[in-house]
Parts: structure tokens; C-alpha cells; sequence
């Protein structure tokens, strides 16, 4: 299978594991998954799915060397994602605004309902080893440390957000030592933390937390009135959104939310004059880089960095009101 990815360029992949993870209905809904939640329209033109991700997290894996196991880890790794991504952890209990949780919470029980264990122990390959994240520091670590997670999702959305974004020049300066990411040199690192950090705003600007609000109460209410179920949320976006279409002209609430969530509708942030308190999750990061001889924090030698550090690691915090 040849894949044509706007990070990596064309791929060939032969290994029959990741061609039938790739082919299996679990990772073949993530193509109706958008990457985002409900992006369209605050950001028209930007969005792409999950299963774009996913497949990109296994190239660039690929691309440095990782093992076919934790390529396969790599794959997998957003399968649990519902309908509208992180709009999720505004629906139901077991997520949270401030930690974008819900697909970590279920993971592991959500994979077993899957063929994905089929496939893993037809090729001869352990279950328990492929979910452990502790055998995959490439793929996976806690921020605001450096994976193939977020380096995917971080230049992919360059590519969608900026215009001049020289992506080539990142993957040129990284390197894996000691199964660490690490950037040949600080000024390439501290380039990369400020590109990271400058891109967050999609994550939990004002506009993602608008969405958030807008798409959770859509969802909570439709769930409400029983027009979707829980295994609704598991679809796509496009199906649970013809399903509570159906609805629109019968129910003027929910109308009115979709409307919102649509950008319809102002929504101003004032923290004294609110009918919603929201939190959004935020990220940045704190690459090693070569420096000296030595592999270093970017925070370890800018010392403006730890500030920043510091303040951005703290979920954004939103005191929202529509207008109507």
C-alpha cells in the first residue's frame, strides 16, 4: 500500500499487520473523525481527521527507526476517539475540559471491542505489550515532554494553519537517542517550542472553547431526548449529525443550539457576565536538544522558556455567553 501524507510525502507500506489495522473498521472510522471536533465553521478549510493522524503517527515512527510493535501502537493509538473528538469530554462524566481524558479513560476496554486483538494475535504479536506506553516512550509521553504523538499533530497543523511553515526543517533536526526525541541543536528546538506553543491557540483559544460548550450541549441534549444513544457517539461525525438532524424542526432548543455550535451565534468571554465556566486543555512542550555536548531542556537553558513553560501548562480558563 502506497500512502500519500502531507507530512511524509509517499509511503509505501508492505507489513500485512499494519495493512489489515489500516483496512479494519475500527481505523477506517476514524476517516469520519474530524481531528478537531466541529472546526468548519470557526476555521473553515482546516480540518482532517483522526484517521489522517493515526496512520501519521505510524509514518513517522516508521520514518525514524521505531519497532513494528510500537508502529502499531502508534496506529491504534486514537481508536477510541468518539464522534467530534474532544468535544466528548463536555458530554459525558468520564472526561474532563481541563485533561481532554474521555479517549485515555476508556482505551483499553474500548480496543478489546475491536478486531484489533484479532488482528495483533494473528500476527503473532502481544496485546498487552502493544498497550503499554511504558514499552513505547517514542510514541507516547506525558507532557510537556516530546512524542511522535504530538510531533505529528503539531506540523500537520502547521501545514493547515500556516502558509510558510518549513516542516522538512523540523523533521531534518530531529533525531532519537536513548529512545528520546532530541533536536541536533537548541535554536532548532526552541524554534519547534515556539511554533508548538503559537499552534495551541487552536487547541484552546477562545474559538475551540466556544466549540466545546456549543458542541457538548448540542450532544448532552440530544442524549437527553434519547434522538442518539451512547453507541451514537461511536459513529462518525457525519452520521450522529443526520441522526439528530431529523429533529431540528420538532425541537426549537435544539435548533437553536445547533445554531450555536455552528458559529451562528456570538458567544462573548467576560468573567462578569457569564452563563458557562469552561476550561480547555492546554499543551506545550519542552524539547532536549544538543547544546554544548550535552542534551538539554530547552526550559534548562532559556530561562524566558520556563516562564512560559510554567503559564501555558495551566488549562484556559473561559467565562462564555451566547447571545441568545
Amino acid at each position: 500500500m502506497k500512502i500519500k501524507d502531507r507530512i511524509y510525502g509517499e509511503v509505501e507500506i508492505t507489513e500485512p499487520v499494519l495493512l489489515e489495522i489500516i483496512n479494519s473498521p475500527a481505523l477506517q472510522r476514524l476517516k469520519g473523525v474530524s481531528q478537531f471536533g466541529y472546526f468548519e465553521p470557526f476555521f473553515p478549510g482546516t480540518s482532517y481527521s483522526r484517521f489522517e493522524h493515526s496512520v501519521g503517527v505510524c509514518l513517522l515512527l516508521r520514518k525514524y527507526g521505531a519497532s513494528l510493535e510500537e508502529q502499531i501502537a502508534g496506529l491504534i493509538h486514537d481508536v477510541s476517539h468518539s464522534a467530534f473528538s474532544h468535544c466528548i469530554d463536555y458530554v459525558l462524566k468520564e472526561g474532563s475540559g481541563k485533561k481532554h481524558d474521555h479517549q485515555d479513560n476508556i482505551f483499553n476496554n474500548y480496543i478489546l471491542a475491536t478486531d484489533i486483538p484479532d488482528i495483533i494475535k494473528k500476527y503473532e504479536f502481544e496485546l498487552k505489550h502493544i498497550l503499554d506506553d511504558k514499552r513505547h516512550p517514542l510514541k507516547e509521553q506525558e507532557l510537556p515532554g516530546l512524542c511522535a504523538d504530538r510531533i505529528d499533530y503539531s506540523l500537520r497543523n502547521a501545514c493547515v494553519f500556516t502558509k510558510n511553515t518549513d516542516i522538512n526543517y523540523y523533521l531534518d533536526n530531529l533525531i532519537i537517542e536513548n529512545n528520546n526525541w532530541i533536536f541536533k541543536n537548541f535554536e532548532s528546538a526552541k524554534k519547534y517550542s515556539v511554533l508548538f506553543s503559537s499552534l495551541d491557540y487552536y487547541n484552546c483559544g477562545l474559538p475551540s472553547a466556544t466549540m466545546f460548550l456549543s458542541v457538548g450541549d448540542y450532544l448532552k441534549h440530544a442524549l437527553s431526548k434519547e434522538y442518539i444513544s451512547l453507541n451514537d457517539l461511536y459513529t462518525t461525525d457525519q452520521e450522529v449529525l443526520l441522526k439528530i438532524g431529523k429533529y431540528h424542526t420538532k425541537d426549537e432548543h435544539l435548533k437553536l443550539l445547533f445554531d450555536r455550535m455552528n458559529n451562528k451565534i456570538g458567544c462573548k468571554n467576560n468573567p462578569n457576565d457569564f452563563d458557562s465556566e469552561v476550561f480547555c486543555k492546554s499543551r506545550v512542550v519542552d524539547p532536549l536538544s544538543k547544546n554544548k555536548g550535552k542534551i538539554i531542556h530547552v526550559s534548562e537553558i532559556d530561562s524566558e522558556w520556563r516562564i512560559v513553560l510554567e503559564k501555558e501548562s495551566e488549562p484556559k480558563k473561559y467565562f462564555l455567553k451566547f447571545d441568545k
